[in-house]
């Protein structure tokens, strides 16, 4: 072969290979998409190339090689390298081999749907057939499959279940709509206007409302024709909110304060309010507290009383969010 015919993308293709594997996987990794198709096809026209020929292209590049004697397969040995530097994914992208390029493919539907909020899942599956939840909730991760069921009517979270414990494989054509189908449907609103961490912020800031001035902010949402304002109020929850909680769900709250924190947090509230709180703790805890609380407030500004309030609001919210109870908020959403 007449080293004045080959052209740069075969001159690369030859240096690469008789770089050896290691150093010519580090390389590869630099090249975009276009010129590694480039180098695959110059590659695929090289066949084979004398040592002689090959030192003459490396002069040419200005590099020193040390390389063994004999004649190098540049095609197949080119092959060896892509194979083992990059995925078949990647390989069929580069080569145009039944896909456009790894740019233009679309995530994974089933991932994409993990990423989405049970409620909302929920939501939607709930209006489909239980066969179609089935197929959907075996696709994705027990986790999520887990929390969504929960978001349904137990009605349907029966059906469903039952009919994944007997699912069979779905045809690929029938996968392949639905997929479609989720991705228009769900997936489209999901993408077009992800409203979730916008309703995270709003609930962080109304949380530090006190309550009559987080009733009056909600009051002015709803005049103004906010939209879900129900999955915001479910994030929801101030000082006042604790007898609305079951019991169990505020000796757990209460459980690991401490008794200088519940007693700021109970002066000058009302007598509904103490006694929910006094009945989630400890008897001898107890006798503590009302002594401390029969002594009054002097002394103790009000600024106190409220910081200390938004840090049980705090703590009853995070251990919401890890699933040791519901906020009262989100039962009454729900309902």
């Amino acid at each position: 072969m007449d080293l004045l015919n080959l052209t740069r993308p075969q001159k690369a293709a030859a240096i690469l290979v008789a770089m050896g594997k290691p150093s010519a996987s580090r390389l590869l990794k630099f090249f975009k998409q276009e010129e590694l198709k480039n180098l695959i096809e110059g590659a695929r026209l090289l066949k084979t190339i004398p040592q002689s020929e090959l030192e003459r292209i490396v002069a040419e590049f200005e590099e020193e090689f040390t390389v063994g004697a004999g004649q190098l397969d540049s095609g197949d040995q080119m092959d060896d390298l892509l194979n083992e530097t990059l995925s078949p994914e990647e390989v069929n992208a580069i080569m145009g081999r039944g896909q456009a390029g790894l740019a233009n493919q679309a995530p994974p539907i089933w991932t994409e749907l993990e990423k989405l909020e049970p409620a909302r899942l929920g939501g939607f599956l709930s209006g489909e057939h239980p066969q179609t939840c089935a197929v959907i909730l075996s696709k994705v991760e027990p986790a999520t499959a887990a929390n969504t069921l929960l978001e349904m009517e137990k009605s349907l979270r029966g059906e469903v279940v039952k009919r994944m414990m007997s699912i069979a494989n779905v045809p690929d054509p029938a996968m392949k709509i639905l997929e479609s189908q989720l991705r228009n449907r769900l997936l489209g609103e999901a993408n077009t206007k992800d409203i979730s961490v916008g309703q995270s912020r709003v609930a962080s800031v109304l949380n530090e409302l006190e309550k009559d001035k987080l009733d009056e902010v909600l009051q002015d949402l709803q005049e103004a024709g906010a939209r879900d304002l129900d999955a915001i109020r479910a994030r929801l929850f101030s000082f006042e909110d604790v007898p609305q909680l079951p019991q169990k769900a505020r000796v757990l709250l209460f459980d690991g304060l401490s008794t200088e924190l519940v007693t700021l947090c109970l002066r000058n509230a009302s007598a509904e309010l103490v006694e929910a709180v006094l009945s989630a703790i400890g008897a001898r805890t107890r006798r503590m507290v009302e002594a401390e609380l029969a002594q009054g407030v002097e002394g103790i500004q009000a600024v106190e009383i409220t910081r200390a309030r938004r840090q049980v609001s705090s703590t009853a919210i995070r251990m919401a969010r890890d699933g040791l109870f519901e906020l009262p908020s989100k039962q009454n959403a729900a309902a």
